[in-house]
């Protein structure tokens, strides 16, 4: 069985981490089959937006595999190797600081430890009201090593985050709402149909434009005011060079619904 299944359609990238036994907990096939697909999002002209979820209703992401951690020390040198060979080639996506498309985490259940920073990495979160979500990793003797110390400060401020980090305590979906946290908090039954319609705002919207707001507003975050507003974007430069940039006015001259090329 795939430890993930990954479907392009109509412009959308979707990864279901496949592994519901162990709570869709990252061991090394897991990290390097999602490094993957995302290598595959970034590359891939006709994928402009991304949803990534896990597979089950118990949990989007528990974290790191520790049942793993703990069996790599029975391993054979040669499945030691193979796993260490396969983690050579992983770029992880807490990693991918300047990852270009929007990505949304549709969060079914616990996000935990590793499976938190992965939702942290992405744009827009978008959560079941059963889910739960935290930085245990003090409570295993462990930290939040892939950016969660760092990015979860950022995005909730520095006391909140430094109560949950320090403690390990879990917050509620609807808590992380309160927060900033989580951009909407639906039940179960609801978080397809809602997430779709996420997807489907942002396919209104000229995919490099998408870009290039995208691209400005994380770069911008680590500028002064004005650094962030005469800074060269990429993005933007392709943007302004755009069909879209054509069609997009012309569209709204002819009260018609734009057609997207990307280019």
């Amino acid at each position: 069985m795939s430890v993930t299944q990954f479907t392009i359609s109509n412009h959308v990238a979707t990864i279901k981490l496949n592994r519901p036994e162990a709570m869709n907990a990252l061991n090394p096939e897991l990290r390097h089959a999602l490094s993957q697909c995302f290598d595959e999002i970034a590359s891939n002209d006709d994928i402009w937006v991304a949803v990534i979820t896990g597979a089950g209703d118990r949990a989007f992401c528990a974290g790191a595999d520790l049942k793993h951690r703990a069996r790599e020390r029975d391993a054979s040198v040669e499945q030691r190797k193979r796993w260490a060979d396969m983690l050579a080639e992983t770029t992880p996506v807490n990693e991918r600081w300047h990852f270009p498309k929007p990505v949304i985490a549709k969060v079914n259940g616990f996000a935990l430890g590793g499976g938190l920073e992965l939702a942290l990495a992405c744009d827009i979160i978008v959560a079941a009201d059963h889910a739960e979500l935290g930085l245990p990793e003090p409570r295993r003797g462990l930290i939040a090593g892939a950016a969660g110390v760092h990015r979860l400060p950022r995005q909730i401020g520095l006391k909140q985050a430094m109560g949950y980090m320090l403690t390990g305590r879990h917050m509620s979906a609807a808590r992380a709402y309160q927060l900033g946290l989580v951009n909407e908090v639906v039940p179960a039954d609801q978080l397809d149909i809602t997430v779709d319609g996420w997807v489907a705002d942002i396919l209104r919207c000229a995919p490099l434009a998408v870009r290039a707001t995208k691209e400005a507003a994380m770069a911008g975050l680590d500028m002064s005011l004005p650094q962030a507003f005469y800074h060269h974007y990429d993005y933007e430069e392709r943007r302004v060079r755009s069909n879209d940039a054509l069609e997009g006015p012309l569209a709204f001259a002819d009260k018609r619904t734009p057609n997207w090329s990307g280019s």
